[in-house]
């Protein structure tokens, strides 16, 4: 699964560790962690931890999402859809480092509202998700994985083209969200879990459609 491009992501990583060793000696000893619903900090760790681990976890995400493929019985299938699955792995560990910047920026005392940041970098996500879902092959690691899908490949196809078109009514609904404060983080909840609940409900009544049940 490694190409050229994979040099995108890796400085991306690269980045977040230098940055991290460059800003330690002005970082306070306490860092945030954790933001309630309200979008206020209710947690903090060390910074000797929270510096590191991020990237650190970023890093494992990153190489796990790279190496996965080699033990999926649908292995072969990852070359019908790479670049989708390279810029799907892109954007996650863009998100990754950039919730990373955004924490340190909180730890200099940036009065910064996280549901201004997170929502509408998962809603954005999520349409360009939506917008590759329907290029995703059968696999067990990524997309749309019932039992139902798994088993059929007509069924996984029907399914990803309508999660696709329902992932990116989530993504803006979400978005337009933003424009209710005090709701906006239940729109999001409601919308990404409805896209959800949604599409692996439709794989059901596809598998059903096609007489899966009879076979």
């Amino acid at each position: 699964m490694f190409t050229k491009k994979e040099i995108l992501p890796i400085v991306l990583i690269v980045f977040a560790f230098s940055f991290g060793l460059l800003m330690y000696p002005k970082l306070p000893d306490q860092i945030p962690s954790h933001w309630n619903i309200e979008g206020e900090i209710d947690n903090w760790s060390a910074k000797n931890f929270a510096i590191f681990f991020f990237p650190a976890l970023t890093l494992f995400v990153y190489l796990l999402m790279t190496f996965i493929p080699l033990i999926d019985p649908f292995r072969k299938n990852y070359l019908k859809f790479s670049r989708p699955y390279f810029w799907f792995r892109f954007l996650f560990v863009a998100f990754l480092i950039s919730l990373y910047l955004y924490t340190l920026g909180a730890a200099f005392g940036a009065e910064l509202k996280i549901n201004y940041f997170i929502i509408p970098a998962l809603a954005v996500f999520f349409i360009l998700l939506g917008l590759f879902m329907p290029k995703i092959k059968r696999n067990y690691f990524v997309g749309i994985r019932t039992p139902w899908t798994i088993h059929s490949e007509q069924v996984w196809d029907e399914t990803h083209r309508f999660a696709g078109r329902v992932f990116i009514i989530a993504g803006i609904a979400s978005l337009i969200g933003l424009f209710l404060p005090e709701y906006s983080f239940v729109i999001f909840i409601i919308a990404i879990m409805s896209a959800v609940i949604m599409s692996a409900t439709y794989s059901f009544f596809v598998f059903r459609r096609i007489g899966g049940f009879k076979k």
